[in-house]
């Protein structure tokens, strides 16, 4: 089949083009390194928009929520990322968190039966030399293509840690330790599996961190870690409390053994739909896997856990978005190409996604010989996109996620409690224009 749009990478970004595009009419051919022969440090199948890291699209709550305004944008816009999140869902509180397996499986059905999609199984390494291209390769792009990338850019791509939390089997967990609740208790139903820790537990824990066997990555050394997916033992080095307001924290969890918060408290979120598999929230880690096993035991409730997947790091690339990118991601150097997904700086899964959306739609009103502002910056896809492409200093970008801090101030004076309903309220009203128009 001939093609209007070469996509090249089909994870969430690219999955996300590819369904925008072919739903307006126009053929892609989406090309796949995975299922080839080739495969990243990180992944685990060849499926289209395998999740890698965790399996949560993080709060649904579109009132006070920055990513869960996004959420609803893109529902609003026909996402088949958020389409199928919301089949393959499981209990997470307020959350939006899926069986890994079967969103990937979802995805992957839909776009392999799709007429006017072409999956082919190849590993690409230069950039195209015309035709409209959309690179959503992510942060794990094949050394071919970086190095091409990085002619094409002028610059060296930058790099970053991200890291992979542990999943453990729900049968080994000792449930007579830990108990079932989601935090504040949001949610219908208790997702949350919580390992209570006192103070002697914690601070033995907190040294176990800091002494453990750790991963080296010297050929990575002055490679920054992004801060919202940290390893847990790097930020215990912050300082002996740093875990117990992070992913440790105690609030609003109440020990049934004591009716009290903990000292401390270790969560396990739900990751597969059958719920026979758990993974510990926060916990992304370098640490050796023999030193996990051992540290992560001394967990009240983990004693005799079995790891169905352990903690590691993989080094992720990003372009500068803001030097490189006009507003509509074209590569200002070869405007034929569009850049999309983690590549660009952005984090998340649902962040990664949304700037393929965007960048599916610009592809469209091109084939169309249309002009497509983007949207808003009063809304979360417009506020992201303009963190992108052009709000940040190119020397000092880094990757981030979705949040209101990238949102235009409200005007006037407001009660700090009224401004995120606030800056939601604003959001839906410019995205209804914006669509309409």
């Amino acid at each position: 089949m001939t093609h209007d749009v070469h996509i090249i990478g089909g994870g969430l970004a690219g999955s996300e083009a590819a369904w925008q595009i072919a739903e307006a009419g126009f053929r892609v051919k989406l090309s796949e390194m995975r299922g080839s022969g080739d495969m990243t440090p990180a992944h685990q199948t060849d499926g289209l928009a395998e999740l890698v890291c965790s399996n949560s699209f993080r709060s649904d709550d579109a009132d006070r929520n920055a990513v869960g305004l996004l959420h609803a944008e893109m529902r609003a816009l026909g996402s088949i990322i958020m389409a199928q999140g919301d089949v393959h869902k499981v209990p997470a509180g307020s959350a939006l968190a899926v069986d890994r397996d079967h969103f990937s499986a979802g995805v992957s059905a839909i776009l392999l039966a799709h007429p006017n999609i072409t999956v082919v199984r190849e590993r690409v390494d230069v950039l195209p030399a015309n035709g409209l291209t959309i690179v959503s390769t992510g942060p794990l792009t094949a050394p071919g293509l970086a190095e091409s990338i990085g002619g094409a850019t002028g610059a060296a791509a930058l790099a970053f840690f991200d890291a992979i939390a542990p999943i453990v089997h729900h049968d080994s967990i000792d449930m007579s330790v830990a108990w079932m609740q989601s935090r504040w208790d949001k949610g219908e139903t208790k997702d949350y599996i919580n390992c209570a820790m006192n103070k002697e537990q914690y601070l033995a824990f907190h040294t176990g961190l800091m002494e453990g066997e750790k991963t080296e990555y010297k050929e990575w050394e002055n490679v920054p870690y992004f801060e919202g997916c940290m390893p847990i033992e790097v930020m215990a080095a912050r300082g002996v409390d740093t875990l117990r307001y992070g992913p440790m924290k105690p609030v609003g969890l109440d020990d049934p053994r004591t009716g009290r918060w903990p000292y401390a408290v270790v969560q396990l979120r739900q990751d597969n739909a059958s719920g026979t598999l758990w993974n510990i929230v926060g916990f992304q880690t370098k640490l050796k896997h023999a030193e996990q096993v051992r540290l992560f035991r001394t967990i009240p409730g983990l004693e005799n856990a079995e790891f169905a997947r352990l903690g590691g790091l993989h080094r992720n690339t990003f372009i500068r978005s803001p030097e490189l990118l006009d507003p509509t991601l074209r590569l200002k150097s070869r405007p034929h190409i569009r850049f999309a997904g983690q590549i660009t700086g952005c984090e998340g899964y649902v962040e990664s996604a949304s700037i393929g959306l965007l960048a599916g739609r610009f592809a469209v009103a091109e084939l169309r010989g249309e002009t497509l502002a983007p949207p808003p910056v009063e809304t979360a896809l417009g506020a992201l996109l303009h963190h992108i492409t052009g709000a940040a200093e190119a020397e000092t970008y880094q990757p981030m996620n979705v949040n209101f801090g990238l949102f235009p101030p409200i005007s006037g004076r407001t009660k700090k409690a009224d401004r995120k309903l606030l800056y939601t309220a604003r959001a839906r009203e410019a995205l209804a224009g914006w669509i309409a128009a």
